[in-house]
């Protein structure tokens, strides 16, 4: 937050300043010059309310972004406190230590008799010609400025989608999938050989491996199962290259392998569950049928492009034991169900008896039938207590050895398979394109329905919230607008700048490759705030000139209310402009590819919403700002002379 907000912390002192500068150049060149103290303040007073409303408003189109949930919400909150607090601090700076530091060292400087340096002069010249030559031309060029906001806007379908940009941690994390039931010697060769394959790729610096998961941890997984951590150098080679040749390397091996980084991985299983990008959840009764489905996608989904790491949940058939109760002869020997199910399993699992304590260390101490005694014959002839006396498990359950699924997943109640991938690093709104198109072409048995989340549901979820919180955004900025200039025109032009500020932001994504994501539509939204302070200055002046200076509405005083503002305008523009700079350069900067997005639309939004306000808000004052500039006027004295009599 404070990284974006920091060249917009001086943009009230700068107004200020330069106001207070102009109004002490003027006092000099008068006939009866006042005191320096009611100069000063008399200047920082004229500008004041523009600069509280301009700073309301940039506070005001945050808001909105705390009520985004889950992820997107824990990320961008902070950002809005901080970005908040700072820009309210400078507001109360620029009010109060501001003026008194100008009244102490604006008077004393050397050049305060000059005028204008050669830039600003030049500056000035060039926008007198480009405004009288726009007075003449105003209706084509307001038509040209609608066209130009409605292509950008109709290309904004057309943004490769993303929920956050892609992180650069610097490292990877590989999931290795080995078939169920694998030896630890076996899935410990294999995971040395991945090793060994990985360490060979250029950018690998370091390798480290786990195999399988303790029971007691919170995602316990088999010897099957194995991650490898991968620390990566710097190279000419993208992110999404290297991966790939990882993944090469790796095809030979007999696994699954998902190749993502640690923090986006955590992410994914977050968002569906699954470490991966994209999840397809196929929901049923029968494993043999769901395992069937499973397959039947993964084949199809195998020629979808810009889809990698394709796999099928681990769901396989491995022997088993079926102990199957008889109660009506359970029931004869006196023995509940719910008692002999305990009995069967303290003889396989074990029962937890004691604790043994030895020194500093201590063990369960676990009593369970021995692994010769574990065989379906062994444990039919096991006897057990009952109230009947000592019988065998077989007289009163069938002992039988088969076939079944070494894992039955199940979610919200029912039976599921996963069908999990990744992307290339493409656009992911086309993948799920590609995918939507094929489980809708899918024959599903009664009973069966398919799933698909991931990445791309919070992203389109957030997508949506955050449109409908724009909307709420731009309500509060009308309302602020309307309550001070009571004119729902006049409020309408200072909001032009919003749209125009799109132009700049949809070209710098394009010109950048960045993503359509959560991180973009918050810098829209921070943009919004911002790219209306240049109309509020220049509104605002415009009004100040009639009021107090005598000036009549008209093209001059347009003109000059536009030039008497140049200044700020260009200066608070290019301040937030140098500010935004590091962001900009460090695309893939470890740390900043969340802010990177937002510093590019916010940049290219400035440059459009500066130079096309500089032009437009002058004419659409011309064209539509004579009544309620005079009602606004012909209201105030009314209203001053209210508060008078109260």
């Amino acid at each position: 937050g404070l990284a974006i907000a920091i060249g917009e912390l001086v943009d009230d002192a700068v107004v200020d300043v330069e106001n207070i500068l102009r109004r002490l150049k003027q006092n000099r060149l008068a006939g009866n010059p006042l005191s320096l103290l009611e100069v000063v303040r008399r200047a920082s007073v004229e500008v004041r309310s523009g600069v509280v409303y301009a700073t309301v408003i940039v506070v005001l189109v945050f808001v909105p972004l705390f009520a985004l949930p889950g992820i997107e919400g824990r990320l961008f909150t902070p950002l809005g406190i901080a970005y908040i607090v700072s820009i309210a601090a400078s507001l109360l700076v620029a009010m109060t230590v501001t003026p008194v530091m100008c009244y102490y060292l604006l008077p004393t400087m050397k050049n305060l008799d000059h005028g204008d340096s050669p830039l600003v002069a030049w500056l000035k010249r060039q926008d007198t010609r480009l405004l009288h030559w726009s007075f003449a031309r105003a209706r084509g060029l307001i038509l040209i400025a609608v066209l130009a906001v409605a292509t950008a806007a109709a290309t904004l379908p057309f943004f490769p989608r993303a929920f956050l940009p892609a992180f650069n941690e610097g490292s990877l994390v590989l999931g290795l999938i080995m078939q169920p039931g694998t030896a630890l010697a076996e899935a410990n060769r294999i995971g040395s050989v991945a090793e060994t394959l990985i360490g060979e790729v250029p950018e690998v610096t370091q390798v480290g491996r786990r195999t399988g998961r303790a029971e007691l941890d919170e995602h316990a997984e088999g010897v099957h199962s194995a991650e490898i951590d991968v620390d990566l150098k710097r190279s000419e080679r993208s992110r999404e290259a290297v991966m790939a040749d990882i993944r090469d390397r790796l095809s030979t091996l007999p696994a699954q392998v998902a190749i993502g980084q640690p923090i986006s991985h955590r992410l994914d299983h977050l968002l569906s569950g699954v470490r991966a990008q994209i999840a397809l959840k196929v929901f049923g009764d029968d494993t043999d049928t769901l395992r069937g489905l499973a397959e039947t996608l993964r084949g199809q989904l195998a020629g979808v492009p810009g889809l990698v790491d394709l796999s099928v949940e681990k769901l396989v058939l491995i022997p088993q034991i079926t102990v199957r109760l008889d109660h009506r002869k359970a029931a004869q020997l006196g023995l509940a169900p719910g008692e002999a199910i305990r009995v069967l399993q303290a003889l396989t699992d074990g029962a937890h008896g004691a604790q043994i304590v030895d020194g500093a260390r201590r063990y369960e101490l676990v009593l369970r039938l021995p692994d010769e005694r574990r065989s379906p014959q062994d444990l039919a002839q096991t006897l057990v207590d009952t109230p009947a006396g000592r019988v065998p498990i077989s007289s009163f359950a069938s002992i039988e050895e088969g076939d079944g699924p070494n894992q039955i997943g199940r979610e919200n109640g029912r039976r599921r398979i996963v069908v999990y991938a990744n992307t290339d690093g493409g656009d992911m709104g086309e993948v799920i394109a590609d995918i939507r198109a094929i489980v809708a072409a899918q024959a599903l048995p009664t009973g069966y329905f398919i799933s698909l989340e991931g990445q791309f549901q919070a992203q389109e979820q957030a997508m949506r919230l955050i449109a409908g919180l724009s909307l709420v955004s731009l309500v509060m900025i009308f309302l602020v607008l309307y309550s001070r200039y009571r004119s729902a025109v006049l409020a309408a032009i200072v909001m032009a700048n919003i749209p125009l500020a799109l132009i700049g932001s949809v070209v710098a994504m394009w010109l950048a490759g960045v993503q359509l994501s959560v991180a973009s539509m918050v810098g829209f939204i921070t943009l919004a705030g911002i790219s209306t302070r240049n109309g509020i200055l220049k509104i605002s002046h415009y009004i100040n000139l009639c009021k107090f200076e005598g000036e009549q509405f008209s093209q001059a005083m347009i003109v000059r209310g536009s030039l008497e503002r140049l200044t700020p305008v260009l200066m608070t523009a290019l301040v937030a402009a140098f500010a935004l700079t590091p962001l900009l350069l460090a695309a893939d900067a470890p740390g900043k590819e969340i802010l990177h997005p937002v510093a590019v639309v916010i940049f290219g939004g400035l440059i459009s919403s500066t130079l096309l306000d500089t032009l437009l808000t002058p004419v659409l004052y011309g064209l539509f700002g004579r009544e309620p500039t005079a009602r606004l006027l012909a209201d105030t004295p009314e209203r001053e002379a209210s508060s008078e009599a109260f």
